[in-house]
């Protein structure tokens, strides 16, 4: 994947939400993008959420014992079972990832954490977990990179996207999994 921002260091720069739009239209991934206050939980800026149609998201940053990391990117009402997820996804015990990590692996800050944060990470060093009730919606949500905005893709888009990235992923149905 071609980095529009280049670092001459050995860690480029992240990208930005101004870059990652860019890359959206250079590579003709449709977008609708909607500009609002900082929101930091899903429970916050739910009339923001009724204005966009389509399935809203919440993302989890996590690492297990063996400092593997991993985004889960899941429907906002989906339960994840953090207790019994270790065994569903073959990882050791999982705990959330600190801002500092989180920042180095996806170039995000938390509240910001998203599934197009896998721009940042071109050595798929992150494991994604997409949930099921996301893979079929025909429309999700994600902030581009900073929460003070939503970006809408339709499902064609995002999978093309992930295609794009050469992103191995991997779908659950966590609403099919017993709660902890």
């Amino acid at each position: 994947m071609e980095r529009l921002n280049e670092s001459p260091t050995d860690a480029p720069e992240p990208w930005t939400r101004t870059q990652l739009m860019a890359w959206f239209e250079a590579n003709g991934l449709a977008t609708h993008t909607l500009d609002h206050p900082p929101v930091f939980r899903v429970e916050e800026g739910l009339e923001i959420k009724a204005s966009l149609p389509g399935a809203h998201t919440k993302n989890l940053f996590l690492k297990d014992k063996k400092d593997q990391l991993w985004l889960i990117s899941a429907h906002q009402d989906t339960v994840i079972p953090l207790k019994s997820l270790p065994g569903i996804i073959g990882s050791d015990r999982l705990s959330f990832g600190s801002e500092d990590r989180l920042y180095r692996a996806l170039g995000v800050r938390p509240g910001s954490v998203t599934a197009f944060a896998l721009v940042n990470d071109p050595a798929q060093s992150v494991r994604f977990i997409l949930d099921q009730a996301l893979w079929e919606a025909e429309v999700v949500n994600f902030h581009p990179l900073e929460n003070c905005a939503t970006t809408a893709m339709d499902q064609a888009t995002f999978r093309r996207f992930l295609e794009i990235l050469k992103r191995p992923i991997r779908v659950i149905d966590f609403a099919a999994l017993t709660v902890d």
